[in-house]
């Protein structure tokens, strides 16, 4: 079996790690409600964890799930409406799930239970903008930021100030009357914190409108008195105490590749679990690292997850994430290394093109003609040529980006 089968193995380990087949449905609750039971979900993994809720919930099921174009799943069966909308830039099937998800939240009493279903991609994909602020000036802001190259924390900051329903505010619209609220969330952020998730709409957040305008300040969007006063007046309402819990994460995704890893017998190198920054930076620094254990005896695999940006992306550029940390590795290593390398992101989707991420093989790559793709932002094309493209097609999850550097050390 090759290095390449072994790795892209190991990636589907990752993946069905974070399925909300295998962990939503311990987490529901199991109990009947004297009301209504609503589903609300977001995110790239919305459908399959909208199914998942229709089939394990007790009694019938009400509700609206959003997810990108594509990663959708037959819902006609159930009561639970599907709306397929544009990430990372909203549009106005985002903009329809917004207000209908604010709307249906708003008709939740006290006998009822309404279940919010997070992960990652919904900032974009559920969409409300505040008061004052039009669709198209919030797309502006989010293509100016994404392009920025700045980190999703900060976006995801900015996002929570301009919209009606993130920070908590969908929590409050859908709790205002008494309902009971719970909230299952699937990781896409390092650390974790599910209040970040999907800019976390059914979990207050801390209100820093200064903080949201720097960032913008910072990136260079130009933003309008109108815009800065939306921002400042855009206060959330408290939601009431309810159950968070977090049932995905990249660590889980990660621990299963180690396990499977270990049992193969290959030395584990934990080159960390929450990375950020710029993606061809830390494929560089990792390729150092990886020269070194290349002098040691045995199989070695460096093991990463998290979530690192492109930095510097120019208007025609082709390439996400994962293909920048992979040509940058692959730049800074010999073509005679034993090194090669598999990076993907679990959603199936790196950056905005159709692969998952790619794989290669140092003795594949030359460092000039790899250093000009990054510096032309053309990684896609560059790593589409050398047949190291990984097409997954939309998994349903998101618990981001998954790194596997395969070592082979020197013989004694």
């Amino acid at each position: 079996m090759t290095y390449r089968t072994i790795l892209t193995d190991y990636f589907a380990a990752a993946i069905a790690a974070a399925s909300p087949r295998l962990v939503l449905p311990s987490a529901l609750p199991k109990d009947l409600v004297k009301g209504k039971t609503f589903a609300l979900a977001y995110g790239k993994a919305a459908a399959e964890m909208a199914l998942v809720a229709a089939e394990t919930l007790a009694g019938p099921v009400t509700g609206l799930a959003v997810t990108r174009h594509g990663h959708g799943v037959d819902l006609s069966h159930t009561g639970i409406e599907l709306i397929e909308a544009r990430h990372p830039v909203p549009d106005e099937y985002s903009l329809l799930a917004g207000n209908q998800m604010l709307e249906l939240a708003a008709t939740a009493g006290p006998d009822d239970r309404v279940v919010f279903l997070a992960s990652g991609g919904g900032s974009a994909l559920l969409c409300a903008p505040a008061n004052g602020i039009s669709l198209a000036e919030k797309q502006a802001m989010t293509d100016a930021l994404v392009r920025s190259g700045a980190p999703i924390q900060d976006i995801n900051l900015v996002r929570r100030h301009v919209s009606r329903v993130k920070g908590g505010r969908l929590g409050a619209v859908a709790g205002a009357r008494g309902a009971e609220l719970l909230t299952f969330v699937i990781s896409d952020v390092a650390g974790d914190d599910p209040a970040l998730v999907a800019s976390g709409p059914s979990i207050a957040s801390t209100f820093n409108p200064d903080g949201a305008l720097s960032v913008l300040l910072k990136a260079g969007v130009d933003v309008p008195d109108h815009i800065v006063s939306a921002i400042r007046y855009n206060r959330p309402t408290a939601v009431a105490d309810h159950l968070v819990k977090v049932i995905a994460t990249n660590g889980d995704a990660l621990a299963a590749v180690e396990s499977r890893a270990r049992a193969d017998g290959w030395n584990v190198i934990d080159a960390g679990k929450a990375l950020t920054g710029d993606a061809a930076t830390c494929g560089k620094a990792h390729a150092l690292r990886a020269q070194m254990y290349a002098r040691t005896p045995g199989r070695h695999l460096m093991i990463s997850g998290g979530e690192l940006t492109v930095t510097n992306a120019r208007q025609y550029g082709q390439g996400g994430p994962n293909l920048e940390y992979l040509v940058g590795l692959m730049s800074a290593l010999p073509q005679k290394a034993k090194i090669e390398a598999l990076a993907g992101d679990t959603d199936g989707i790196d950056g905005t093109q159709d692969n998952a991420g790619g794989y290669l093989h140092a003795s594949w790559v030359n460092q000039s003609e790899a250093l000009h793709a990054l510096n032309a932002n053309r990684t896609y094309p560059f790593v589409q040529r050398l047949g190291g493209l990984i097409l997954t097609g939309p998994t349903r999850t998101n618990v981001n980006d998954i790194r596997l550097i395969a070592i082979e050390g020197v013989s004694i």
